[in-house]
């Protein structure tokens, strides 16, 4: 019998083993179902589902088992849980696949259309979205999850059993993607007992590498290195830099202390409940021992500087579940650089925040914060300040002249070499990106968005990216400038050239052609424009000449370190 913990609520649902005698008859009534398409967040929930990472459950939460969760932690029959588990749809998808009690519907990949799943529908219902932000995130709207829950999560929700078809696939790091029966198997062979797990979506370096040791050499236990690599909080390093540092740290453990395993989580940045919810995935995953750092899985500060959870809310609410989680709890102990005897002692620190800003800025790590090869691996990643994509976003009425100094920009930027430059205006984007929109709020919406998308692929790949769209809307233009910002820096150029300037010295007429009602939905005479409220810089056509403004932009490049010298 196995010394490991026992899976929560007794018993590992493993999904996959159970319905592999199924495969095929289930493979093949799935084609003669109506598919829903899962999001990117969606197929991280099922990979754990399937796997029993979220063991006790089976399935996405129905509505009794989700009030209780989001009530007060618990599933109907009384199985601590802290994070409520569902499958969001719109209305639309509802009424298109026949979602009803009952119904059995395919759950397929969006990413190469492979069938995943059927889930056997127990309820359709719609949540109180505003108890659910409350009660398991907090009440700051700046929260990222309850953005999320606002703003892109859907309107119903559907409970219901799944019945496996498929695994994911995944095509990076497949040696190292172990589920929670293949990694309790590895455990075993390996003659493991007692594991210490240790959870990150950042980089480790020698501090983190000293914490473990020090936590498994206190327990007569070894180390699990489980890292996220579903959906972490935007603005993180990219899982595949991280894992290769986690590889490049395994070595300077000692003989055999440590392994690394890989955890497709979609995390919800939700404090205090997500460490609870950590600590039942990793119990599953067979550890015995869990380590839960400060403000841990917190989203850090919002934009008044205040921090969402409090330093150790997270281990407060982990301990007093203690008995019912059966994993012992281990506080994240700050470890400080004892220079004259070059050691560490649980107490210099850089921050995860503060680790980013000299990456991006290519501020110099020193030697006493991490190993050289963990470096290495994170310059590869982050190249120089002035090797980094960027975009330059201008915004600004017809005829505002941010069309010409979009265009001058490119041409001084092309002068200066270095990197590629893309033009992105707003008529050839029409034309190109967009050619059957129209001029609707939602269809300017969604012109940006599609600009943005580009600018930040662009961005990503270390280009200098230029778009000059309209952009009448703050919320498109800040939803944009998160998008790109994603990747790399995104610099809001407001052009505030005054209207009249603007139609004074039209010379194609279309101002007129507005005015005499020949062109409908045309900002400034019967659509709006809504001022930015925060660009990075304001300028004006009508008392500044295109060269001036343009030197303008690359003064605040440079003084981002974007540029060698023009």
């Amino acid at each position: 019998m196995s010394d490991l913990p026992q899976p929560h609520g007794g018993v590992l649902k493993d999904l996959i083993a159970r319905d592999l005698p199924r495969h095929a008859e289930l493979l093949a009534e799935s084609e003669t179902l109506p598919a829903l398409i899962l999001t990117e967040r969606q197929l991280c929930d099922l990979e754990l589902i399937l796997s029993g990472g979220f063991s006790p459950l089976e399935g996405f939460m129905n509505e009794k088992d989700y009030n209780g969760v989001v009530g007060n932690l618990r599933l109907v029959d009384g199985t601590l849980f802290s994070m409520p588990i569902t499958l969001d749809v719109s209305k639309a998808q509802i009424e298109e696949l026949g979602v009803e009690v009952g119904a059995r519907i395919t759950l397929r990949d969006f990413r190469d259309d492979r069938h995943l799943a059927i889930i056997t529908v127990d309820d359709v219902y719609k949540p109180d979205k505003q108890k659910e932000a409350k009660e398991v995130l907090g009440s700051d709207e700046e929260h990222p999850a309850i953005r999320y829950l606002f703003n892109t999560a859907r309107e119903y929700y559907v409970g219901g059993k799944i019945e496996a078809i498929n695994r994911l696939n995944h095509y990076d790091y497949v040696g190292l993607r172990y589920t929670p029966a293949e990694l309790r198997l590895h455990f075993e062979k390996l003659g493991w007992s007692k594991i210490v797990a240790f959870q990150t979506r950042n980089p480790m370096h020698r501090a983190h590498r000293e914490l473990t040791v020090r936590a498994a050499r206190a327990r007569q236990a070894n180390v699990l290195i489980h890292p996220v690599v579903g959906l972490t909080k935007p603005g993180d390093i990219d899982h595949f830099t991280r894992v290769r540092v986690y590889q490049a740290l395994l070595p300077r453990y000692p003989n055999g202390m440590a392994v690394l395993g890989l955890l497709p989580l979609a995390m919800r940045m939700g404090g205090p409940r997500e460490a609870i919810w950590h600590a039942i995935i990793r119990k599953n995953h067979g550890a015995t021992h869990f380590i839960v750092g400060r403000d841990h899985a917190g989203p850090g500060s919002n934009s008044k500087g205040v921090e969402f959870y409090g330093p150790y809310d997270a281990q407060h609410a982990v301990a007093r579940y203690k008995s019912e989680l059966g994993i012992e709890v281990v506080p994240f102990q700050m470890m400080t650089y004892l220079p004259d005897t070059d050691e560490y002692a649980p107490t210099l620190n850089i921050s995860g925040t503060e680790l980013r800003r000299r990456l991006r800025t290519g501020t110099p790590i020193p030697e006493w914060f991490s190993y050289p090869e963990v470096v290495r691996v994170l310059r590869e990643s982050h190249p120089p300040r002035h090797k980094q994509g960027f975009t330059v976003f201008l915004t600004g009425y017809t005829n505002s002249g941010k069309d010409a100094v979009a265009r001058a920009l490119q041409v001084t930027l092309n002068q200066q070499g270095g990197r590629s430059s893309t033009l992105l205006v707003g008529e050839t984007v029409r034309s190109e990106l967009s050619a059957e929109l129209g001029f609707s709020r939602e269809d300017r919406h969604k012109n940006i968005q599609r600009i943005a998308f580009v600018a930040a692929e662009l961005t990503r790949a270390g280009a200098a990216v230029i778009a000059a769209p309209i952009a009448p809307f703050e919320d498109s233009r800040v939803q944009a400038k998160q998008t790109i910002e994603q990747f790399g820096s995104a610099y809001l150029i407001h052009v505030a050239t005054p209207l009249a300037y603007c139609e004074k010295t039209d010379k194609r007429g279309v101002y007129a052609r507005a005015r005499s009602g020949e062109i409908k939905g045309f900002t400034g005479v019967d659509d709006p424009y809504e001022d930015p409220i925060k660009p990075d810089l304001v300028v004006d056509a009508s008392k500044q000449t295109v060269r001036n403004i343009v030197h303008q932009i690359v003064l605040l490049l440079e003084s981002e370190g974007l540029l060698d010298n023009i």
